[in-house]
């Protein structure tokens, strides 16, 4: 598991149908990258896997309470 790039994000957010740009994939690059670090050394034992997508749907999403 290695730290994704704004490169590696822009397809993957694609895909999952949430295109960004240049500048938002390198804000969700920076944001997630600690993480992958952080998690770097126990990759693959987790039972969950980070997804850059994930995180442009999260932040534009609106929860009603």
């Amino acid at each position: 598991m290695t730290r994704p790039t704004p490169k590696e994000i822009k397809p993957i957010a694609q895909v999952a149908g949430v295109p960004v740009d240049d500048e938002i994939a390198t804000r969700i690059s920076n944001s997630i990258g600690p993480a992958f670090e952080v998690f770097a050394a126990i990759a693959g034992t987790l039972p969950f896997d980070l997804e850059p997508a994930s995180y442009v749907v999260a932040q534009t999403t609106k929860v009603s309470k």
